[in-house]
């Protein structure tokens, strides 16, 4: 039985202590990288870049798990051809306690007034 090698390609993340609140704020402000992060947090498991549903280019997908990683919101790594992302949870609430928790929570009751603001009254 062979294994298979690692895979070689590296992709650089900060380290704990170099990430910025300034930087994680800009990440999570926008809505597709919003949605990522609450997948990523709702599944709690590494997801591919293809797991994600975004209605956006390939390129713009691209850039937006980009700029996460770069935050230190996620960590991507290659298994063989996949590039795999997880949340950084442990670093953000260590860093920033109750920040990412917040995020979340305003994220789903912003989702839920959409969603009550566009049924029909009576239903």
């Amino acid at each position: 039985m062979t294994t298979a090698a690692p895979s070689t390609r590296v992709l650089d993340h900060p380290a704990r202590d170099d990430i910025r609140l300034e930087g994680v704020l800009h990440a999570l402000s926008d809505p597709q990288r919003l949605l990522i992060v609450r997948e990523l947090a709702r599944r709690a498991v590494e997801l591919t870049c293809s797991d994600f549903e975004l209605p956006v280019t390939k390129s713009t997908s691209t850039h937006h798990f980009r700029v996460l990683r770069e935050a230190g919101v996620i960590q991507q790594i290659y298994r063989g051809t996949a590039k795999l992302n997880a949340l950084r949870r442990p670093d953000l609430d260590t860093l920033f306690p109750g920040l990412l928790d917040s995020v979340l929570l305003a994220a789903t009751r912003q989702e839920e007034r959409a969603t009550a603001e566009s049924t029909p009254s009576g239903v």
